[in-house]
């Protein structure tokens, strides 16, 4: 009878080996919350630990496109071009038709609202060629950012086993946001979208019944779970929270909810440090816009060639290549060639490894000294060349790097595609 009294007072081993926890999120997977006023992390739960973002993706699709949008390349009411791929998005979507155009405006709202798939992918694509490109773009300002564990694959979140982030990323991401772009971040208190006729309510319900709610993103994928990022103020303090791996939207909303009534008590009121002393963030310094560009250009794609379909936009809707703020590259005179100009191949073969093509020689040209800048042992002794060829009523320039054979053309482009440029390999023509 002693024995049984003391196994009874004395609690198992399963409950005093159970960690205590840092917050209250009950079965959501991870979670964070930030004071933006001092930069403090209030309460995290397995924080950094990897997570599918699902449609957290988009708030990095919709700081790209606001980065374009303040320098200027797109404007409100841009007519982005939908493609085949883009229209054939699994749902949710707006379900865009192939060949139809979208403005940007709109674009914005229904990622926002409706978390649209096609929407996301159409961005992508008028402003990086591919949604491959985009990707990268995204992946690298994450990384300026200082989203150190985010990888991108898609603009959308629809599944991918590579596409990653963590809470604390994603808390970094919504605080750039905010102060990034405070002209665009009113978007995401949106309630309702109106589009051809009919009404989307917005996913986030906070917004219509938590106080002080202005922000920001669902997100739900099977592999993910229900995530939610959102942005509250009261009373002039400031949370910004993540909730991972919910197990149901409900459940995932209450655990928001209930990180955030027992953070608010610990928030500073007042005006937000100065952006250095966040401990989150790497910078918050807004991005360097990317270089103007002409007016009706097309995309700047590898795979151009003269079976190629390249998108084309309206004269405000003008698609730019897939880079935010890259060194500028001078270009060069018509008839020359970067770094040594008409200097000819040591390397012999008759394959061509081709790094874009675009509508204009001195793009080209523009690009072949910027891969060549960047990989110059691994294209010593071959001749950059713009190739003319063209399509339609438009005339191409290839971008190509001459004097390979075969396997080296293979192997070049493969080290390329590391470096994240695009590249084919091609029979010289």
């Amino acid at each position: 009878m002693l024995l049984l009294a003391l196994a009874m007072a004395v609690p198992s081993t399963g409950v005093l080996a159970k960690p205590k926890s840092r917050s209250s999120g009950g079965a959501i997977a991870a979670a964070i919350v930030v004071d933006m006023n001092s930069g403090r992390i209030l309460q995290e739960q397995a924080s950094t630990a990897p997570r599918a973002p699902a449609s957290l993706t988009k708030m990095m699709t919709l700081y790209v496109l606001f980065s374009y949008m303040r320098a200027g390349a797109v404007g409100p009411d841009s007519e982005l071009v939908v493609t085949p791929y883009a229209a054939s998005q699994a749902p949710t979507k707006l379900n865009l038709k192939p060949g139809a155009t979208i403005r940007a405006a709109d674009a914005v709202n229904a990622l926002v609202t409706l978390s649209a798939n096609d929407a996301a992918v159409t961005i992508a694509e008028n402003l990086a060629g591919t949604e491959a490109n985009f990707a990268r773009v995204m992946t690298r300002k994450a990384q300026e950012l200082g989203m150190m564990s985010t990888l991108f694959r898609n603009a959308s979140g629809l599944p991918n086993d590579e596409q990653v982030t963590t809470a604390r990323d994603m808390a970094v991401l919504a605080q750039h946001l905010i102060r990034d772009f405070p002209e665009y971040y009113g978007c995401f208190q949106t309630k309702y979208f109106a589009y051809h006729g009919r009404r989307y309510r917005n996913h986030n319900r906070l917004l219509f019944g938590y106080k002080g709610t202005d922000g920001i993103k669902t997100g739900y994928t099977r592999a993910a779970g229900f995530n939610l990022t959102a942005s509250v103020r009261r009373d002039d303090k400031h949370l910004v929270a993540v909730v991972l791996g919910g197990r149901t939207g409900a459940q995932r909303d209450a655990a928001m909810r209930a990180l955030l009534d027992q953070s608010f008590p610990k928030a500073i009121a007042g005006r937000p440090k100065p952006v250095e002393t966040a401990p989150l963030v790497a910078s918050l310094e807004t991005p360097a816009p990317p270089p103007p560009v002409a007016k009706k250009r097309v995309f700047a794609l590898a795979s151009a060639a003269p079976t190629a379909e390249p998108v084309s936009v309206s004269q405000d809707a003008a698609p730019i290549a897939a880079k935010l703020a890259p060194a500028p590259v001078q270009p060069m005179a018509p008839g020359t060639t970067p770094e040594g100009s008409n200097k000819m191949a040591t390397s012999a073969g008759p394959y061509h490894v081709q790094v874009g093509a675009f509508t204009s020689q001195g793009e080209a040209e523009s690009r072949l000294g910027e891969v060549r800048g960047r990989a110059t042992t691994l294209l010593d002794g071959h001749q950059p060349l713009a190739v003319a060829f063209q399509k339609d009523d438009t005339q191409w320039y290839r971008a190509r790097f001459a004097g390979f054979s075969q396997d080296n053309a293979k192997s070049t482009c493969a080290q390329l595609k590391r470096m994240s440029f695009d590249c084919l390999v091609m029979r010289a023509n």
